[in-house]
């Protein structure tokens, strides 16, 4: 278990290196997504190896460092890549640079992930607004002792993903001539992509894309009080919903084909928030 003196520090260490800069959003860009740390004016880069009590990022297509500056008119720190549970980190750790961020006095985060796709109307390239998301695996980041200066002990989890956020995203794609949708995330644990017939279950149970990410970051920005919004790129179609296997570089490079696009929309909703 993590003590408040070691987020304290971490976070010290964070403010330290950015000298004046206090920044005001958090991004987790997942795979293929970290293109968009490239967009930033005048930036500062902190490999997680670097910051006390970080874990580094192993996961394919993560550079693994905080990149921090001006994005869309804001003060951004954006997380170019993140750490997953099937990589041996625990939960706490996965949330870990979430707690810090809050730490730094950010109140909103944008957590982004590439996905597979339940729904059949969700094709690759598609981009979903999380609204809600399903977890049936073990574990969660606010096991243990509650730090009450984060959060209460049992959250309310009703509303994790902010409706104003994907309101005002959803009017920004419409503004840009893209259509978006909105749907329901599941999470899995990874690292095996699901089989065919787990596709299936998660498609009866409400399922519209399915990944190994953001519900960690998601659950512990939310005990914090931290506004989410939460936005999938459906790089593929899930197994069983096509004929043909799956591979992670596949996914990665899906998502880099749509990499102009999310940066688009990403950079005009910053700029309209």
């Amino acid at each position: 278990m993590f003590t408040m003196a070691q987020y304290r520090q971490s976070a010290d260490y964070i403010q330290n290196a950015l000298g004046g800069f206090i920044p005001e959003v958090l991004l987790i860009l997942g795979s293929g997504l970290g293109g968009l740390a490239e967009q930033v004016q005048s930036p500062v880069y902190i490999p997680y190896g670097e910051i006390p009590y970080f874990k580094r990022s192993t996961a394919m297509g993560h550079a693994g460092r905080f990149v921090a500056g001006i994005l869309g008119g804001k003060r951004a720190l954006l997380m170019q890549g993140r750490l997953h549970p099937y990589e041996g980190h625990a939960m706490e750790e996965v949330a870990y640079p979430v707690r810090v961020a809050r730490l730094l006095g950010i109140e909103t985060l944008v957590v982004t992930n590439a996905a597979g796709g339940v729904n059949p109307d969700y094709v690759g390239g598609k981009l979903m607004l999380i609204k809600d998301y399903i977890k049936f695996s073990l574990g969660s980041p606010l096991m243990g002792p509650n730090l009450e200066e984060f959060g209460p002990r049992f959250p309310d989890m009703t509303y994790v993903f902010d409706p104003g956020l994907r309101a005002k995203f959803r009017q920004v794609a419409e503004g840009l001539g893209e259509d978006v949708a909105e749907g329901v995330y599941f999470y899995m644990p990874g690292p095996q992509y699901e089989t065919p017939a787990e596709i299936r279950a998660i498609r009866a149970l409400g399922g519209d894309a399915v990944g190994m990410s953001t519900v960690p970051e998601a659950i512990a920005a939310n005990h914090c009080g931290m506004r989410i919004l939460g936005v999938s790129l459906v790089t593929n179609m899930a197994a069983g919903m096509v004929d043909e296997p799956l591979s992670g570089q596949a996914v990665v490079d899906a998502a880099n084909a749509a990499g102009a696009k999310f940066q688009r929309l990403m950079t005009a909703f910053l700029e309209a928030l």
